[in-house]
């Protein structure tokens, strides 16, 4: 079926674009949902006359998507999962998993604008993910897939770390305050042998 969009689909085109689909996607998806009108002449007449506000917001959304893809290009991923010893996955990390990670960052982004590799993660590792903006434009995102016990080790060396860093700044400053301790003892012990000295010196003058 021979159809025009009426607005954005993802993997088929953008607003007023004419595309020809399958009889059934039109009837149960496109048509219902209002996302596509069918082609005839009025219809073609109609988005004619809309070409040019049909192209402003194209502009406009070509913007949009090259600010989120800087954006998103400069984020790193990390979803934290239950697996083995050898780093497979007790599941797997999918689309609907990086949406939500994304989510909690503050980036609204489609499910199916997410490009998993394989569909679906099932090793812990280094991914580069895809999200579809607009058009061609597309962000690269880093994903850190690790698991559970990893970030436990990891938490658990953080805080020996983070306490064998304290020690070490205790031990200085305790090290430090020793110094000045013993730096001020010599200094007024010095004071005391120069003073029977210099009221020597005075008596010896006023002779």
């Amino acid at each position: 079926m021979k159809i025009i969009l009426n607005q954005d689909v993802v993997n088929l085109g953008e607003e007023g674009d004419v595309c020809v689909v399958k009889d059934g996607y039109a009837r149960n998806y496109l048509l219902p949902t209002g996302a596509a009108v069918i082609y005839n002449k009025a219809n073609a007449a109609l988005f004619a006359s809309r070409a040019e506000a049909i192209e402003k917001r194209k502009v406009a959304k070509r913007a949009e998507a090259a600010s989120l893809k800087e954006k998103l290009d400069a984020v790193t991923l990390e979803i934290v999962v239950p697996a083995g010893e050898s780093g497979k996955l007790f599941g797997s990390v999918t689309s609907s998993m990086v949406q939500e990670a994304l989510g909690k960052l503050g980036f609204e982004i489609e499910r199916k604008k997410i490009e998993v590799q394989t569909h679906a993660i099932k090793m812990t590792g280094s991914y580069t993910i895809t999200v579809h903006l607009y058009e061609n434009e597309a962000s690269h995102i880093k994903l850190n897939v690790v698991s559970d016990a990893e970030l436990k080790e990891r938490a658990k060396k953080a805080a020996e770390e983070a306490r064998a860093k304290a020690e070490a700044e205790a031990k200085a400053k305790a090290e430090a305050e020793a110094a000045a301790a013993a730096e001020a003892e010599n200094e007024a012990k010095a004071e005391e042998e120069a003073a029977p000295v210099a009221e020597a010196e005075t008596e010896a003058k006023e002779e």
